[in-house]
C-alpha cells in the first residue's frame, strides 16, 4: 500500500518579475518525520515554506496535505490544514501571558475560561515535554521559553504540520537539546516536522532525510543516516567545498582595547552592561558568547562611541604607542583622531547601510567626512564595490543596485566587505554571518583569520557556539550583562559556555581567570 505523506508539493513554481524563485519544485514531507531542509541564500527555502504557510500562492503546480490537493491562499487557510510555522522573529505580545498569547485571535477566546485554558495548556506540555507557565508573563522569559510559547500556540490549534525556521539560532547547547528531545517526543505522537537551518552537526543530528534546494530547483532528498557534513555542502553548493576554518595561534600580540568596569543603560533606564572588563589583543579573534539581550550589542557600541557609558573607562592602544581614552569620545571623534576601528553591526540596514541608496555610495560612506568638496570621486568607491561584489561573490545586477534590493545575506556581505576594506586595527562584527549559506559563511570566515593574520584585533559577536569554538582564540562569556568569564577556546567547550551564559553569577568568577592572558 503507498504510503501518504503528510506534504506533497508537484511541480511548484513561484516567480517574482523576472526572478524564479521556485523552479518546478517537488518535494514531500512524511507523517511522523522530522525533515530538514537545506540550500544557500536565494536557494528557495523560504520562499517554499512562505506557501504552505499561506504567505505566497504558487504560479503554478500542486499542493496535496494527506493526500488531498489544497489551495492555501492566505495563513487561516494553512492554520485549517493543520499547518503551523514557527518564524524565527516571534510575533508574541510582551505585556500578556503565555496562555492569553496562545489562545489570542482564536475564534471564541473572549469567552473561553482561562483555568480551563490553563489545563489544555499543562496537558498540552507534559504530552511533549516543554517546560511552561501558563501564567508566566512574554516579557520575563528568556528566548527558549518564547520560543516555547510559539510552538504550543501552532499545537494548541491543533497544528499536525510545524515548520521551524532557524530554531536553534539564539540558544544555548542546553537549550538545543531540551528542544531536540521535544521534537523527538511530537515525532512519536505523529507529527510532520520542518526545520530549516544552516547548522549541519544539528541536521545530522535530528532529521530523518535531508531536503536540498539550489538556485530555485529541487536537487533531491536522502536519508540522513546515509550522509555527511561534505556530502550535503555539495549537494547545496553544486560542488566539494573545504569546511574547515584554518584557525592560527596568535603571534606578536599587544593590547589593543582595554574596557575598564563600563555599566551602560538602556532607553528604558535598565541596566545593560554592568562594570564590563575586558582586553582585546592584536593579532587573536575575541569571541562574545551569550543568550540574546546579555549586552553584546551594547558591548560593541560602547568601543564605537554609539553608547552612552554610565561609568568606567574604554582606552584604544595605537600601534605607535600612544593611548586615547575613546569613552569619553563620540563616533565621529574617533574617526577625527584617526584611530583605525571598523564597526559591523547587527542592524545592517539601520546602522550599517543606506538601503535607498546604491553599493558605490554605501562605500562612500565610511569616508564621507574626508571629502573637502561637493563634488567627489566616485571611482575608487565603484571599484571597491565591484572588488566586493566578486571576492564575495554577492548577488546583484549590478553596483548601481539600491542595497535594499539585495536579499539579507548579500547585504551582509557588502557591509562585512566594506569594514574590512577600511584597513582597520580593530575590527568589530556582530554575527557576521547571520542568514549566510554554509559556504558564504566560511567566506566570511577566512576574511575574519586574514585580518587576524594582518595583526588585527577582531571582536566577533556570535550565536553558534561550534563556530566560537573552531574560529576564536579566546571567549568572553556575557551573563545578564555581566562578564563571567574569559575561555581559551582550545580548551573549553560549548557545554560549559552555555552553562556560562545562562547560571546565576554565583562562582562565576572562578572561570574570569582562565584566560590565557
Amino acid at each position: 500500500m503507498e504510503q501518504i505523506n503528510a506534504i506533497e508539493l508537484k511541480n511548484v513554481t513561484k516567480r517574482f518579475g523576472e526572478v524564479i524563485a521556485n523552479d518546478s519544485v517537488n518535494f514531500s514531507v512524511r507523517k511522523g518525520e522530522i525533515l530538514s531542509v537545506l540550500g544557500e541564500n536565494g536557494s528557495g527555502k523560504t520562499t517554499l515554506m512562505n506557501m504552505l504557510s499561506g504567505i505566497y500562492f504558487p504560479d503554478e503546480g500542486q499542493i496535496f496535505i494527506n493526500g488531498n490537493e489544497v489551495m492555501i491562499r492566505s495563513p487561516k487557510d494553512s492554520f485549517a490544514l493543520g499547518i503551523g510555522m514557527i518564524h524565527q522573529h516571534f510575533k508574541l505580545i510582551d505585556i500578556l501571558t503565555a496562555a492569553e498569547n496562545i489562545i489570542l485571535g482564536l475564534q471564541g477566546s473572549k469567552t473561553l475560561k482561562m483555568n480551563q485554558v490553563h489545563e489544555e495548556i499543562n496537558k498540552l506540555t507534559a504530552e511533549y515535554g516543554f517546560d511552561l507557565n501558563p501564567s508566566q508573563k512574554i516579557y520575563n522569559m528568556s528566548v527558549s521559553q518564547k520560543q516555547t510559547v510559539e510552538i504550543v500556540k501552532v499545537l494548541y490549534r491543533g497544528a499536525d504540520i510545524l515548520i521551524l525556521d532557524e530554531p536553534t539560532a539564539v540558544l544555548t547547547p542546553q537549550e538545543t537539546k531540551k528542544l531536540f528531545d521535544v521534537l523527538r517526543n511530537m515525532k512519536k505522537a505523529g507529527k510532520s516536522i520542518i526545520i530549516i537551518t544552516h547548522k549541519l552537526n544539528e541536521v545530522l543530528e535530528l532529521s530523518d532525510r535531508v531536503t536540498v534546494l539550489r538556485k530555485g530547483k529541487y536537487i533531491g532528498t536522502v536519508n540522513t543516516a546515509e550522509a555527511t557534513a561534505d556530502s550535503l555542502t555539495e549537494m547545496m553548493v553544486g560542488e566539494k567545498v573545504k569546511l574547515d576554518i584554518d584557525r592560527t595561534e596568535p603571534s606578536n600580540t599587544e593590547k589593543r582595547i582595554e574596557m575598564r568596569g563600563i555599566t551602560c543603560r538602556n532607553r528604558e533606564g535598565l541596566k545593560v552592561l554592568k562594570e564590563a572588563s575586558f582586553q582585546a589583543y592584536s593579532g587573536e579573534i575575541l569571541g562574545i558568547a551569550g543568550i540574546a539581550g546579555s549586552g553584546q550589542k551594547e558591548l560593541l557600541e560602547a568601543i564605537a562611541g554609539l553608547q552612552t557609558i554610565e561609568s568606567g573607562e574604554i582606552l584604544y592602544y595605537a600601534p605607535d604607542g600612544s593611548t586615547n581614552k575613546i569613552s569619553d569620545m563620540k563616533a565621529t571623534d574617533i574617526r577625527e583622531l584617526k584611530i583605525h576601528l571598523s564597526f559591523v553591526p547587527e542592524d545592517r540596514l539601520g546602522m550599517g547601510l543606506v538601503g535607498s541608496m546604491d553599493l558605490t555610495d554605501n562605500m562612500m560612506l565610511r569616508s564621507y567626512k574626508e571629502g573637502k568638496h561637493f563634488f567627489v570621486d566616485r571611482k575608487k568607491p565603484k571599484n571597491l564595490a565591484n572588488s566586493i561584489v566578486e571576492k564575495l561573490d554577492v548577488i546583484t545586477p549590478g553596483v548601481d543596485t539600491p542595497v535594499r534590493h539585495l536579499s539579507g545575506g548579500n547585504v551582509q556581505k557588502v557591509l562585512v566587505g566594506r569594514e574590512i576594506a577600511s584597513n582597520p586595527t580593530v575590527l568589530m562584527v556582530a554575527y557576521p554571518v547571520r542568514g549566510l549559506d554554509i559556504n558564504s559563511s566560511y567566506t566570511i570566515y577566512n576574511l575574519l583569520n586574514e585580518q587576524k593574520e594582518k595583526g588585527v584585533a577582531v571582536i566577533c559577536v556570535g550565536e553558534d557556539l561550534d563556530v566560537l569554538l573552531d574560529l576564536c582564540d579566546r571567549i568572553l562569556v556575557l551573563n545578564s550583562g555581566r562578564v563571567a568569564g574569559v575561555l581559551d577556546a582550545r580548551k573549553t567547550t560549548k557545554e560549559e559556555i552555555g552553562l556560562m551564559m545562562t547560571s546565576d553569577r554565583k562562582g562565576a568568577h572562578k572561570h574570569e581567570q582562565r584566560s590565557g592572558k
